[in-house]
């Protein structure tokens, strides 16, 4: 396949979207951001790209919960578009609040839009009832079939949210996330142990998701920012290290390209 070509979707204050068509730039893709009110303008508004990315910010000010107007947006304007995007195999990074807006859509984990009454999931506010901006240490499942994603690996990045606790309906609801592989990455303590707390657990998340994907692993959300790691030198310890290395974030980034080349 030709450099895959990604969408970074901008709406009403959505704000990382230059950071992220600059990490997909970088990974080798050939990236661009595009308001949302273009795309309802064209006739096929998706067909041009493989990856779609929901970037991180405050859309239309979170107002009535974080990512909901923008779902909604998504759901009734361009619910079918993106409907036929998934069917061809197109990949969906959501970021904090794009991770939100999948949520609320019902994309994560379902692959597909589903009524808030069928939902199983939501993005709660923190444990602390604060804004939580920290880096944090994240850890891989083994088993987890994302294509974003390295099983067992272990990342840092920046998280800066103030809705990003994952919470499920039912203990169940978690589980099945669990065993059928749709958890990325859990939130684990500085030296890798995986019973983090406040603050290396920085919202209380069921179980320490820190991200999920669908069954297929093509639409995949996560709270922390990879778009803020990727050179070693955005890293507040960069100065014991190589300051013009890769930082992790990219990691996912370059995977998501490597995946449709």
């Amino acid at each position: 396949m030709a450099t895959p070509r990604v969408l970074a979707l901008r709406a009403s204050g959505i704000n990382c979207h230059r950071e992220t068509v600059h990490a997909f730039n970088l990974a080798g893709a050939q990236a661009e951001h595009v308001h949302i009110n273009h795309l309802l303008k064209e006739r096929a508004p998706l067909d041009k790209y493989q990856i779609i990315a929901l970037c991180g910010g405050f859309c239309y000010g979170d107002d009535i919960a974080a990512g909901k107007i923008l779902a909604v947006e998504l759901d009734r304007l361009l619910g079918e578009h993106l409907k036929k995007f998934v069917e061809r195999d197109g990949l969906i990074i959501g970021i904090c609040n794009g991770f939100q807006v999948l949520i609320k859509t019902g994309l994560l984990p379902y692959a597909e839009f589903r009524p808030a009454a069928e939902r199983e999931f939501t993005l709660a506010h923190n444990v602390s009832h604060r804004f939580e901006c920290r880096w944090i240490k994240l850890e891989a499942p083994k088993n987890t079939n994302c294509l974003f994603v390295e099983p067992g690996e272990v990342l840092e990045m920046p998280v800066a949210h103030g809705e990003g606790r994952l919470v499920g309906v039912t203990a169940e609801a978690v589980q099945r996330l669990k065993d059928g592989g749709l958890v990325t990455y859990r939130y684990v303590a500085p030296d890798g142990s995986r019973n983090p707390v406040y603050p290396d657990d920085p919202n209380g998340s069921a179980d320490y998701i820190a991200g999920i994907s669908d069954p297929t692993g093509r639409i995949f959300g996560l709270m922390p920012h990879p778009e803020r790691h990727i050179y070693t030198r955005q890293h507040p310890n960069w100065t014991r290290g190589q300051a013009n290395g890769e930082g992790d974030g990219l990691r996912i980034f370059k995977r998501a390209v490597a995946a449709l080349k």
